[in-house]
């Protein structure tokens, strides 16, 4: 499996590919309010001890948000630590810096998970069958928040009804869907990209939240209140059943076609959610860097 914490979009061994916890920081071009988010000046405390900002800081995501990403990230290293193992990354790929000095990232890759805009995905490797992980929080100002949840398939839910069962039916996920689904301030998002929406489950959480009539406060609530425990919910049923699950064997050919559809499912995923962006932030030439690196190693 392969695990993905980030500032911006990004992947255990054993049933996991590699991990990797990625935290990608673009200075906004305007302040948020306190309130919202977190200062855009990261204090001695937060840093490294060469003086760059640390993994699991997201000092420019909002205060909900920053907490909610420390704790999902806590609860998988500290369920799955014993199964990774230290990072190998080259430095110039840990740590990226613009030359204006306006836009950081830093990038751990740990091989048995990968973590990666603020979100955490995982890619489950090809001795099992179980859902990737996606978790990811796309802040546009400080009243609204595109929200995604959900464990997308790796098998055709149609012609496996048993998966659908197991993943999605059993698992109650769709209770976790609606609790989010009857916030008055969300509506249902729809990506532009019909590739993304087309990978997502049935019972994934898509939503636009959009508090500008009663402002940041409203937003914040909405994260702590209701956002952290159905996260908190579905992190804890991905761990449970699928991360850590040893029941789910599968054949040489299912795992023939399970490489490449995840080879083939990651490679886009990196492509659209950090290579167009990367470029923008760093420049071509560190994006190329990191692009190599992650698609040699995810």
């Amino acid at each position: 499996m392969a695990l993905i914490f980030s500032h911006f979009p990004f992947s255990l061994p054993s049933k996991t590919s590699p991990f990797c916890q990625t935290s990608l920081l673009s200075l906004p071009n305007f302040r948020f309010p306190t309130s919202t988010l977190t200062r855009c000046c990261v204090g001695s405390s937060s840093m490294n001890s060469d003086g760059r900002p640390g993994f699991k800081d997201f000092p420019y995501a909002s205060p909900p948000i920053k907490d909610l990403m420390i704790d999902l990230i806590s609860t998988v290293e500290n369920r799955l630590d014993s199964l990774l193992l230290p990072c190998t990354l080259p430095q110039d790929v840990q740590y990226l810096e613009n030359q204006c000095g306006t836009a950081h990232a830093s990038l751990l890759l740990r091989s048995g998970a990968a973590l990666n805009i603020t979100s955490l995905s995982s890619y489950m490797n090809n001795s099992t069958d179980a859902p990737h992980l996606v978790i990811e929080f796309i802040q546009s100002s400080p009243t609204s928040l595109v929200l995604i949840l959900d464990l997308p398939p790796r098998k055709d839910l149609i012609l496996h009804p048993e998966y659908l069962k197991t993943f999605y039916e059993d698992t109650e996920l769709e209770k976790q869907r609606q609790v989010l689904d009857k916030i008055s301030e969300a509506q249902p998002y729809v990506s532009p990209s019909l590739y993304i929406r087309s990978v997502f489950s049935p019972t994934a959480v898509v939503l636009r939240v959009d508090t500008s009539s009663s402002g940041g406060d409203r937003l914040e609530q909405i994260l702590r209140d209701d956002v952290s425990n159905v996260a908190q919910e579905v992190l804890n049923i991905w761990l449970s059943l699928c991360a850590l699950d040893e029941k789910r064997d599968v054949g040489d050919d299912e795992k023939a076609c399970l490489k490449k559809r995840d080879s083939l499912f990651k490679s886009k995923g990196i492509e659209t959610d950090i290579g167009s962006s990367l470029p923008r932030m760093f420049g071509q030439e560190k994006a190329d860097r990191v692009l190599e690196v992650l698609q040699a190693v995810l």
